[in-house]
């Protein structure tokens, strides 16, 4: 296994075109979630270290800004090439320091490679306007340009297509960037200066650093020479670096925490209701910031659509991601496990009925059964906390108005699905709702396509579509007068 990924598990860091280790020479264990066992190390880097990536990529900026959009689409389309060529190896590093199942990580390495190409050519597509001017000799113009030096801070769930929804549109906008991946995850991350490397993009382009997330976070978000940070992961530490942003007015997008509702209506699909629960749930062992935290299901199919999630749960297989057929993997770490295992006691003590699942699996390690309780309440933790593992609490509901409030009853906004064979219910539980992703008879939603972002404490900005790139670009208006028209 290591010999196939070995090419792209770099031990050092991407600075400037060059691999390098911290100053100090400390370094990060990198751990397999699956067997517990080290994997490897990474470089541990701070302030100094990210100020280096940093003003290499503000050297790197000023001739990179300069190519044509058309230039930049064809290193684009080669990363893209670079990525597909090598899909297995990287779903296999992937799988090794994530532990998702190997065909999930696949997709996602695919889903990368799509991103890429998404904004090759969408880079080409920025256009700015020709504005009507009040003024007979003057004309207006309205150009879009790059913003500059862009910091990406990635997390460990999706190691490898969320650092392409942030360096696919900053690369083809005329942007470079210092990526910094999850410390849980860095090969996945630091496999993109080796691709990028291969691809031929200029020294100081791309740069990513590992190590400790306070320093180097501070770094990015307190040094003038970045213009915008871009952060996928908690709404916490998203309200911390917008806040420590704020002293140097960079742009921000943040893609934060969900607390995703799932609603079945009485007169649903339940086959497809169900079919679609187990894969908005179950992915990623539930560790995805979409996944459904929260099913309210109608009193009158509530009874039978338990039954047959229950059916569906005890189906799903548990195992190591590198094993044939394996539909869910280990949990992160220890506290992960330790954070379901709170949720789930707290539900069984205030009358949720665990029906499948709800303890460590017999595997052992961080492990978890897929779990399911019935007769969830709205005084339990998981009204309002993120799960992030394996666990489904049901609620019942009695109407639409219901439904609709429990579903909203959250500070987050990120995405939700419902499920109904009413055209008119769709559109008013659609518009009722308050989310920036909305699954209509689906559970799996995301495409490159489309723009993923959320409302309320969710985040702000948009990844995904032509909207995604709008935010690594400054609007410039140009007024020109004395034209003697």
């Amino acid at each position: 296994m290591l010999k196939k990924t070995s090419h792209f598990m770099r031990e050092a860091n991407f600075i400037g075109g060059a691999w390098v280790g911290a100053d100090t020479g400390a370094t990060i264990d990198v751990v397999n979630p699956a067997t517990r066992q080290t994997i490897g190390t990474v470089p541990k880097c701070g302030r100094a270290e990210t100020r280096r990536a940093i003003k290499a990529a503000e050297e790197a900026f000023h001739s990179w800004k300069k190519t044509s959009a058309n230039d930049r689409a064809k290193l684009l389309r080669k990363l893209h090439d670079a990525i597909m060529d090598n899909q297995e190896a990287l779903a296999e590093l992937l799988v090794m320091e994530q532990g998702k199942p190997l065909a999930e990580a696949r997709g996602e390495v695919g889903m990368s490679a799509a991103y890429v190409l998404w904004y090759a050519e969408e880079g080409r597509r920025t256009y700015g306007d020709v504005v009507p001017s009040p003024w007979a000799d003057r004309r207006i113009l309205v150009t879009k340009e790059p913003v500059g030096v862009i910091g990406a801070i990635t997390p460990w769930n999706f190691p490898s297509s969320m650092l392409a929804r942030k360096l696919g549109p900053a690369l083809a906008a005329g942007c470079t960037a210092v990526a910094k991946p999850a410390s849980q995850t860095p090969y996945s991350g630091l496999a993109w200066g080796v691709l990028a490397e291969e691809a031929g993009f200029p020294a100081g382009v791309v740069n990513i650093v590992t190590g400790s997330a306070s320093e180097i976070g501070d770094e990015l978000t307190e040094n003038p020479l970045v213009r915008k940070i871009t952060f996928t992961g908690s709404t916490e530490v998203g309200k911390t670096l917008i806040r420590k942003s704020a002293g140097t007015v960079k742009k921000v997008s943040m893609e934060l925490g969900g607390n995703a509702p799932f609603l079945v209506f009485d007169d649903a699909d339940l086959e497809r209701a169900v079919a679609g629960a187990v894969a908005a749930k179950y992915r990623n062992s539930g560790q995805t910031c979409v996944c459904t935290n929260r099913f309210f299901v109608q009193e009158g199919v509530y009874d039978r659509f338990v039954e047959k999630l229950v059916e569906a749960t005890e189906r799903l297989k548990v195992g190591s991601g590198l094993e044939e057929g394996t539909q869910q993997g280990p949990l992160i770490d220890e506290k992960a496990v330790e954070k379901v295992e709170e949720l789930v006691a707290d539900a069984a003590e205030k009358g949720g009925k665990v029906v499948a699942g709800g303890k460590r699996h017999s595997l052992g390690g961080t492990f978890f059964e897929p779990t399911v309780i019935a007769e969830a309440s709205p005084e339990m933790r998981f009204m309002q906390e993120e799960i992030f593992g394996p666990v489904s609490p049901i609620f019942r509901f009695n109407n639409e108005e219901e439904a609709v409030r429990l579903a909203n009853d959250t500070a987050f906004g990120l995405a939700c699905y419902f499920y109904t064979a009413d055209l008119g219910r769709a559109f008013r539980v659609m518009e009722g709702l308050r989310y920036g992703l909305i699954g209509v008879n689906e559970g799996i939603i995301t495409t490159v396509e489309a723009p993923f972002g959320g409302l309320k404490e969710s985040g702000l900005g948009k990844e995904g579509g032509h909207q995604g790139i709008e935010d690594y670009l400054d609007t410039k208006y140009v007024c020109i007068g004395g034209l003697g028209l």
